[in-house]
């Protein structure tokens, strides 16, 4: 019975979600910072904050990009709805099955897939870049795309992450930055001083995006 639920509920955020974003137009910045990876064939690990995942999934969706989902209850929902917008999923998070979590993740990398993490999941404190991503980059060699979405207009729910939700006829904005490589032989105090740089570079990105967002 919680399957079937599981499944409608995968089925009904595929349409749902659709339907929204058939109204809404969208302009993209700095692309060029993963394409040209995708050119040699070459996976990338993209972040993004947890609160952004919604026009995100929409952008890259039917792109075989496999998400790193929580294990958390809730996560079986998010994993139905991204997995009929064309993603992989990989159960695990930094704070719960994060063994588990990276094994996937470096099996989908070394399938050549590009990957997906949400650094300040899957239960916050939002915003802050938590290192799980950089030991995925650095056991992968996989280079690290951080980018961002802004709306004209959208709703956010009083969720712990204020998930951005996209109103209909909105204008959506897509910032990427350029590539970030995780040193084989980092230690624990450059991973650090990474994840304070990098959460950065999306607080960046982030007011990029919502400055692009007047009319």
């Amino acid at each position: 019975m919680s399957e079937l639920k599981f499944e409608a509920a995968g089925v009904l955020g595929l349409g749902l979600v659709g339907a929204l974003f058939a109204t809404t137009r969208s302009e993209v910045r700095g692309e060029e910072h993963y394409l040209r990876y995708r050119r040699h064939g070459a996976p990338v690990i993209f972040v993004f904050w947890h609160g952004q995942m919604l026009p995100l999934v929409h952008r890259h969706r039917n792109e075989g990009v496999v998400v790193l989902v929580s294990e958390h209850a809730d996560g079986e929902y998010i994993t139905k709805v991204i997995e009929r917008h064309g993603f992989g999923t990989v159960r695990g998070s930094s704070t719960r099955g994060a063994t588990k979590g990276l094994k996937g993740l470096i099996r989908a990398a070394r399938a050549g897939k590009d990957l997906a993490l949400t650094p300040d999941g899957p239960r916050g404190p939002a915003r802050v870049f938590k290192p799980g991503a950089l030991a995925v980059a650095q056991a992968t060699g996989l280079p690290i795309i951080p980018l961002a979405a802004g709306t004209s207009r959208g709703w956010r729910f009083q969720s712990w992450d204020g998930f951005l939700v996209p109103q209909p006829l909105s204008r959506i904005r897509v910032e990427y930055g350029p590539p970030w490589t995780v040193p084989r032989d980092a230690d624990r105090a450059t991973l650090e001083t990474m994840a304070l740089e990098l959460g950065a570079e999306l607080d960046r990105l982030s007011e990029l995006a919502a400055r692009r967002e007047a009319p």
